[in-house]
């Protein structure tokens, strides 16, 4: 399981006279990322380079400077720390002393390494979506079980034979509520299959 950021994070740090901040935030869709790189990118600088990783999906940019210099090695430091859904923007100021490609690979790869290692972390948690069908007689314990198992009511429908309810909860405990609902209602309720 990888870790997101609990909040944005920031670290400034200079390489031969050149100014780099690392700006570091949690992004849940590839518009959110991008919506970042717009919100703390300075027009005025040098650079704004990034990467973000939302799942499978990746990107990153060296934003003018040499190919695979700056945008790669954010990307790596966000992989290398097990992050997922975040986005990374290092801004550089030009501080009249060329770094060569490896000094850049460094100082864009340390930059926002160093600004995730210090950032607060939080275990993103696998959610599941299941349904499940009760009598009207079980819906207390049905109800009981979910506070216990940390389940988020999505909808709850009746008929004439009881609820449906479709619940949001971790992956990890969709088989512990399963069994808790089995034994406290003598396998009275019903999961739906899910293919999730």
């Amino acid at each position: 399981m990888s870790d997101t950021l609990a909040a944005p994070a920031t670290l400034e740090t200079e390489v031969k006279h050149s100014r780099f901040i690392a700006h570091a935030a949690p992004a849940t869709t590839p518009e959110a990322a991008l919506a970042f790189v717009q919100a703390v990118g300075d027009p005025a600088a040098t650079h704004n380079c990034w990467a973000y990783r939302i799942g499978a999906e990746y990107r990153s940019s060296d934003d003018g400077e040499p190919s695979g210099t700056a945008g790669r090695p954010i990307l790596a430091a966000i992989d290398g720390q097990g992050y997922d859904q975040v986005i990374v923007v290092v801004t550089r100021w030009f501080g009249g002393i060329k770094l060569g490609a490896g000094g850049l690979v460094r100082a864009y790869g340390g930059a926002a390494a160093e600004c995730l290692r210090r950032a607060e972390r939080r275990a993103l948690i696998a959610m599941r979506e299941v349904a499940l069908s009760s009598p009207f007689d079980e819906l207390g314990n049905v109800h009981a079980a979910l506070a216990a198992h940390a389940a988020e009511k999505l909808s709850e429908d009746f008929n004439e034979n009881g609820a449906r309810l479709s619940l949001r909860l971790p992956a990890d405990r969709v088989e512990a509520l399963k069994i808790h609902l089995r034994d406290a209602t003598r396998d009275r309720v019903r999961f739906e299959q899910s293919d999730a």
